[in-house]
């Protein structure tokens, strides 16, 4: 049995449609239209194949919006795919991929991630492993719940299809893994998030994935179009950048995608394409009682049934 035998040019076509469908509509909605870098990796590097990134900086009501296509193969899968899954140590790997993280300028406007990927583990004489992976998950800076509530039920609507059980499964594994450990507190209200999943077969498993990704639109769009106009100043601001900084904390020391590129040797521009444009750290700070900032810490960073 080869890679073939999953339809491995169906899933990165629909990937890469994915990616200009988002794309379009975010260029549209800034004014600004993304540029495209497309990219290859050198021969004798470690990852073979390419993709491309599409990117806005500084855009009209984006500061940074970035969504990656990347399309790579090794000899080797990087230990942080293999972390969970010892058996498939030393296997080599095709890895297809688009991942998106949105900053607006505007803090009344939430940050955002989406990811949907595919991962094939080869090995010669046996049988290829595929799973898909991914999810969404939601940032906010200040927090409506009318907002969590539309995010929320937009993901399940989206799992539903696929069994019951999805939903409450795929929130609390978000919940649980987009967690800052040693901040003993959540990144943002989550969302959904899976991984190593191949339930029912790669044509179930693949449908799943692709109702995800087409539920991405539906779930953020409403939410900034409803917040861009929201007035802000200085002090919403400085608190956007202050949150911000969790968010680097969070992709460098515990983000999968993050370290499956950098140690796989990946590409560094694309990867890190996920940070904040400008964010900040403050020795102990604390928000003063009463006040939005503090709502979003307990009305919020707490897990909540939002849908």
């Amino acid at each position: 049995m080869t890679d073939s035998t999953y339809d491995v040019e169906r899933v990165r076509a629909y990937l890469q449609g994915l990616q200009t469908r988002i794309a379009d509509a975010l260029g549209a909605f800034d004014g600004t239209p993304l540029a495209t870098d497309a990219w290859r990796r050198a021969p004798d590097e470690r990852l073979r194949g390419g993709g491309c990134t599409r990117i806005l900086e500084d855009g009209r009501f984006f500061e940074r919006a970035g969504i990656g296509f990347s399309d790579v193969a090794g000899d080797t899968l990087p230990p942080s795919a293999s972390a969970a899954r010892p058996q498939l140590a030393g296997r080599g790997f095709t890895a297809l991929g688009v991942s998106l993280v949105l900053h607006p300028r505007n803090p009344y406007c939430p940050t955002v991630h989406m990811n949907v990927r595919m991962l094939i583990a080869t090995k010669d004489g046996e049988e290829p492993i595929f799973w898909f992976g991914g999810g969404m998950d939601l940032t906010p800076i200040y927090g409506f719940d009318d907002d969590a509530r539309h995010f929320h039920s937009t993901c399940k609507g989206a799992l539903d299809p696929f069994g019951a059980d999805l939903y409450p499964r795929f929130k609390q594994w978000c919940d649980e893994y987009f967690f800052l450990k040693h901040r003993n507190e959540a990144r943002g209200i989550g969302g959904i998030f899976f991984d190593d999943y191949a339930e029912g077969g790669f044509e179930r498993a693949f449908e799943m994935m692709q109702s995800v990704g087409d539920a991405f639109l539906a779930a953020y769009m409403p939410i900034v179009e409803r917040r861009r106009d929201t007035p802000y100043g200085e002090r919403e601001r400085a608190f956007q950048a202050y949150r911000r900084g969790r968010y680097v904390e969070f992709n460098l020391v515990f983000d999968r995608g993050t370290l499956f590129g950098l140690q796989s040797g990946g590409r560094t521009e694309s990867i890190l394409m996920s940070m904040p444009p400008a964010a900040q750290w403050r020795y102990n700070w604390q928000p003063e009682p009463g006040t939005p900032e503090a709502r979003l810490y307990s009305d919020f960073l707490v897990p909540r049934d939002w849908a």
